[in-house]
């Protein structure tokens, strides 16, 4: 009998149902068109774009211009490649253009769909990026999508790792713009680094189509992209720690694999405390639990963590003597990214490589605060639907499951449940064999490289050929996911989220004419394509005859998500296809989240050894423990993101702020409210206010006036006039301040002092920016210990964050205040010497200052007062080759390795 909820969905039609439905109006409008367009000559294609984007320009709405934009983009990839967009592909590009996610099964034609809004929207000419998740994909897209808009008369841009900063700028310069997400991150974070608003390369924020959206959105939100500089090298600790950690017994520690945490027990800290001690790494007399002991204390628990979380092959593989991490949700290698708080260096020394130092933090985003820059945002995946509430209350993106141009013809089976692991991938050779001996493909899905390469080798023993996808075939991706669907073919692939690549069954035509033209040149392109495209049609009769592929999944993962992602690979198009999932009661989901009740089921049932439990209230089961696990992980990204944000916000401020300084022209008002600003604190701080004169610390206010502004005045004298009181003193300090700058200007020239003031004022707070980020890392690691004391964490890293960034722009305020009274032009002579010195090191070192050209001998350089002669702020070349301990050049008293070294 059916349900309430259930009978209203049959009458009135679900929600998604009724979107789809008013929305097809829209696409009839431009199948009107479709004949008009098709009249037009390519010029006329590209003259229609100008005409569409002057009536942008002019005030009307892109929802007005949708219809012939979208017949006009239609006709242009008609032409451009060959292929023209079915109705459920308009679909798509309508919900794209509207700011949604738009769920489109595998093989629905999400590549071509973003050319639709991408370009309705570039014609705002305020640009559009369409981002993917490897760099491999970026550079076929923008290629292979850079036509369509060639014929339309728009450019393409493709930023990726590696580029220079010209081609960054030339690639978020153009009308549509591909890019990785990362490259997007790490853009933002460095163009609010540079000194100048010219060397920024993103030109805003305006409107990111994201593909694999849950992939980005979801699966990578809970690391945020850093970009770090090298600190204190602590390889030592990292070795000596690590020789320990073998010898602790499972007693001295206690693991929880929900909530991925290792920690130790108390009979563990006693023990560690005396292998510490015999050690020589924590000294006698000093117990674990003393303030002197938290660096080791950390370091003991990342080398922990390390062993007993991390694992080989699974979490990271080692190569070219370094440990590369593995993204756990695409199975790819992630070059360059590296685990912060020292855990990267505590794998390095389990694994016996070379341990690179520990960062620091120069600036951070997460990827959830980063895509809310946008004005506007859409996304397009296969999976979008479990996820639903996380990217309505994240990003306020609703979600939309756009039908498929053919009915689904694949059939999804029950999954088939083992006692054991080894009776598991017994049934699984038997099935992979059944399968290969009909001809019918198969995709093997497995969770980490480790399994894959254990079921490769039973595979190998069977003689069965294969092909293995993994992190370290990584090069080789596109070709063997292209030849996956070719007859008889078997894949073991970890993990098919966000591949690209299309599985067509017979194999890839253009795969394969790029193999044959590369192999004999000079053949006839044209004869070569219809040789293969009839071997192709034939060889796929045999496979759709065999049944289509078949996907076989080695267990199920964390997240529904994925699973639906690697069953979406079969049945494209509505292609015949099977899946199946293989699981038994040792993996890791069922062992840690499956329920008890399921355990004790399958053990009084009395199965035989070999045998499966098959049946749909198993999958219920597993559902509930998969979306418990999702739930979990919802919160963790919650969580991160409130925490985030408080620091998001004073990011915005800081960038804000940075962005007005470098495209002011004269920031000497900014310089002058800084500074009056200081004189007010000095005179709160020694003359506070309602006191009496015989109150004031008038020694200490004079002491502080030369220290701070550079400035010898009678203060005291003054302070013994009649009638002075503190309004008078701060009038006169700030007179006498500014009269100070102004002799300054005078000796500089107006241009050279603003350009002076701008560089000291950018420096000082990317100086302050990176101290700040510092403190909040440190006050997050701890502020969770304040749930013990029955006080929210979140309020107080709000309350206490919000205090740590007013006092950093005080100090910011003070220390930029401070160099500017301290500047001054040098003489010629001085220069001279500077130049000599430079010349001297130049020879003794055989090579070449890459750092900018010294000024002409006419221009005043800045210097500060107590700076080695010739010490400029912007030119590191002036800063001689002191070492890290030694003071630095500019005079501050620092050591270098805190002042200008830390730069």
């Amino acid at each position: 009998m059916l349900g309430l909820g259930a009978i209203a969905k049959k009458v009135f039609g679900t929600p998604n149902d009724r979107k789809v439905k008013a929305t097809l109006k829209a696409v009839e409008a431009i199948n009107a068109l479709e004949a008009e367009f098709e009249a037009l000559t390519d010029a006329q294609i590209m003259d229609r774009t100008e005409a569409l984007k002057a009536r942008a320009q002019k005030g009307e709405s892109l929802d007005d211009l949708l219809p012939e934009a979208f017949a006009n983009c239609r006709e242009a990839a008609r032409r451009a490649l060959g292929l023209r967009a079915f109705d459920v592909q308009l679909l798509g590009g309508i919900f794209l253009h509207q700011g949604n996610i738009a769920e489109m099964k595998t093989g629905e034609g999400k590549t071509l769909v973003a050319t639709f809004p991408a370009y309705l929207n570039a014609l705002s000419g305020k640009g559009v990026h369409i981002v993917t998740v490897n760099d491999y994909l970026v550079r076929r897209d923008a290629e292979w999508m850079g036509k369509v808009f060639a014929a339309l008369g728009m450019d393409t841009g493709v930023v990726v790792p590696g580029q220079s900063d010209a081609e960054k700028r030339a690639g978020y310069a153009a009308d549509v713009t591909y890019a990785t997400n990362n490259e997007l991150g790490f853009d933002y974070l460095r163009d609010n680094m540079r000194a100048s608003r010219k060397e920024m390369a993103q030109r805003g924020h305006n409107f990111a189509i994201v593909d694999e959206v849950d992939s980005i959105l979801i699966d990578e939100a809970r690391t945020p992209l850093i970009i770090s500089g090298p600190s204190e090298d602590r390889s030592d600790l990292y070795t000596q720690v690590d020789r320990l950690i073998p010898e602790i017994e499972d007693e001295h520690f206690t693991r929880d694999e929900k909530a991925r945490s290792v920690t130790f027990t108390d009979e563990g800290n006693e023990w560690l405390e005396e292998r510490l001690v015999a050690a020589g790494i924590l000294p006698e007399g000093q117990s674990l639990y003393d303030p002197e002991s938290t660096t080791i204390v950390h370091h003991v628990n990342q080398g922990l963590r390390a062993h007993k979380l991390f694992h080989k092959d699974q979490n990271y593989i080692v190569r070219n003597d370094e440990v590369v991490l593995i993204d756990e949700f695409t199975g790819r290698m992630m070059a360059g990214r590296r685990l912060s708080d020292g855990l990267h260096q505590a794998i390095e020394a389990k694994e016996g490589v070379s341990i690179q130092p520990e960062n620091v933090t120069l600036a951070s985003v997460t990827f959830q605060n980063y895509f809310r820059l946008y004005s506007k945002l859409a996304g397009m995946t296969g999976t979008a639907a479990t996820e639903a509430e996380e990217f309505g209350s994240i990003y306020g993106l609703g979600v939309v499951e756009v039908p498929t141009n053919r009915p689904i013809a694949r059939q999804d089976e029950h999954d088939q449940v083992y006692r054991t692991a080894a009776e598991k991938y017994g049934a699984i050779v038997a099935e992979i064999r059944k399968a290969h001996e009909k001809g019918q493909p198969v995709l093997v899905g497995t969770t980490s490289i480790e399994k894959s390469e254990m079921l490769s080798q039973m595979l190998t023993q069977e003689k069965l050929e294969h092909n293995v996808l993994n992190a370290r075939q990584h090069e080789q991706e596109a070709q063997i996911v292209a030849d996956a669907g070719k007859f008889g073919a078997i894949t073991i692939a970890t993990n098919m989220a966000g591949r690209g690549t299309d599985i067509q069954l017979g194999g890839n035509v253009e795969m394969r004419v790029l193999q044959a033209l590369d192999a004999t040149p000079d053949a006839d392109p044209e004869e070569v394509r219809a040789r293969i495209e009839a071997e192709v049609a034939e060889e796929r009769a045999k496979v759709l005859e065999a049944g289509g592929l078949f996907v076989l999944a080695t267990e199920r993962h964390e997240s529904r998500r994925i699973d639906n992602q690697l069953r979406g690979r079969s049945g494209r198009q509505g292609d015949p296809g099977r899946s199946a999932f293989f699981l038994s009661l040792d993996d890791d989901l069922m062992r840690i989240f499956g329920s008890e009740r399921l355990e004790k089921v399958l053990s009084g049932l009395g199965m035989k050894e070999g045998e499966a439990i098959v049946h749909p209230w198993v999958n219920k089961s597993l559902e509930r423990a998969q979306a418990k696990v999702e739930g979990r992980n919802f919160d963790i990204r919650k969580q991160l993101l409130k925490f985030d944000d408080v620091m998001n916000d004073q990011r915005k401020a800081v960038f804000e702020q940075r962005l007005e300084i470098m495209e002011a022209e004269d920031i000497g008002e900014i310089a002058q409210d800084m500074r009056h600003q200081v004189v007010d604190d000095l005179v709160d701080e020694y003359l506070p206010p309602k006191t009496y004169a015989d109150q004031w610390d008038v020694q200490g206010l004079y002491a502080a006036v030369i220290e701070t502004l550079n400035l010898d005045e009678p203060v005291i004298a003054w302070a013994e006039e009649e009638g002075v009181d503190q309004e008078v003193m701060r009038e006169r300090l700030y007179e006498a301040s500014d009269k100070h700058m102004a002799e300054k200007v005078e000796a500089f020239g107006e241009p050279q002092m603003r350009q002076v003031e701008k560089q000291f004022l950018l420096s000082t707070i990317d100086a302050k920016w990176r101290e700040h980020l510092l403190t909040l890392e440190h006050l997050r690691s701890v502020i969770g210990f304040r749930g013990y004391a029955q006080r929210d964490p979140l309020n107080e890293y709000k309350t206490e964050g919000f205090q740590l960034f007013e006092s950093m722009l005080d100090s910011l305020r003070l220390e930029v205040t401070k160099k500017l009274a301290r500047i001054r032009p040098i003489s010629q002579e001085e220069r001279q010497a500077v130049l000599d010195q430079l010349a001297t090191q130049q020879a003794a070192q055989q090579k070449t200052v890459n750092a900018a050209a010294p000024q002409p001998v006419d221009q005043p350089v800045a210097a500060a007062d107590g700076a080695e002669p010739g010490f400029r702020e912007d030119d590191p070349s002036t800063w001689g080759n002191p070492g890290r301990n030694d003071p630095c050049p500019c005079g501050s008293g620092r050591k270098f390795k805190h002042c200008h070294g830390a730069y």
